[in-house]
């Protein structure tokens, strides 16, 4: 990459999403903070810069077709390109999801942010993704999207789920897609879990710390030119689908 990466992080203002701006920032990177709520973005960003790195707020909700391309424009407006996407952004549908009892309204909210979402940014920002010389982008999943890990026989998946464990299926899906699509391009694009970290998410109850989580994205995001596309990756390996 010539000059300075720009990166852009959605949901980074906390969790995980933080800790990956945090991580790319002390890269050397430049690092778009992408959250909804003004004050917690800025927060964050005033957080990392008082850490060394070179932050800047962007306004962006995925679910807003008007912010998403607000986002963009300002994107162009500070660098005309993008090297780095990190499609963090990402909610439960609201809990329990039990299949035979869960509000279809649950499982709408997951798909729209967790899948329609990183659709919306994704394809708002692949012009400008075009113009980086080592594009890549890293869509975050979970290894509760995995059908594999899930119809394992004694596995332990977490609770059982009809919104948040399916629409990380369908975002590994949708990875695979944009790969096929984009295999004679540079662009790189891969799925990351990062496995089951204390975040506001899931109450805190998680075992791994958010920077833990953080480091599959980093490393993935900066991927040679020769590194794997349409795959999904935790810190020990390929996750299996």
């Amino acid at each position: 990459m010539s000059g300075q990466t720009i990166a852009l992080v959605t949901g980074a203002n906390k969790g995980i999403g933080y800790e990956i701006a945090a991580g790319l920032g002390a890269l050397g990177w430049s690092v778009g903070v992408g959250a909804r709520d003004e004050a917690r973005r800025e927060a964050a960003v005033q957080k990392l810069r008082a850490g060394g790195a070179d932050a800047f707020g962007v306004p962006l909700d995925v679910t807003d077709d008007a912010s998403v391309a607000a986002a963009a424009r300002l994107l162009e407006e500070r660098a005309d390109r993008l090297d780095v996407l990190v499609n963090n952004a990402g909610v439960t549908g609201g809990m329990p999801q039990t299949p035979t009892t869960v509000d279809p309204s649950a499982v709408r909210t997951a798909v729209e942010t967790n899948v329609i979402g990183v659709i919306r940014v994704t394809n708002a920002l692949l012009p400008l993704l075009r113009r980086s010389a080592s594009p890549r982008i890293v869509n975050m999943s979970s290894s509760v999207g995995s059908l594999t890990r899930q119809t394992a026989p004694g596995a332990d998946t977490g609770p059982i789920s009809a919104a948040y464990a399916p629409s990380k299926t369908f975002l590994n899906a949708l990875t695979v897609q944009y790969a096929k699509e984009l295999r004679d391009t540079n662009i790189l694009i891969n799925a990351a879990c990062p496995g089951y970290c204390a975040t506001d998410l899931n109450g805190f109850r998680g075992v791994r710390t958010p920077e833990q989580g953080a480091a599959i994205a980093i490393r993935l995001a900066s991927l040679p030119d020769d590194g794997p596309t349409g795959a999904f990756f935790d810190e020990d390996g390929v996750v299996p689908w």
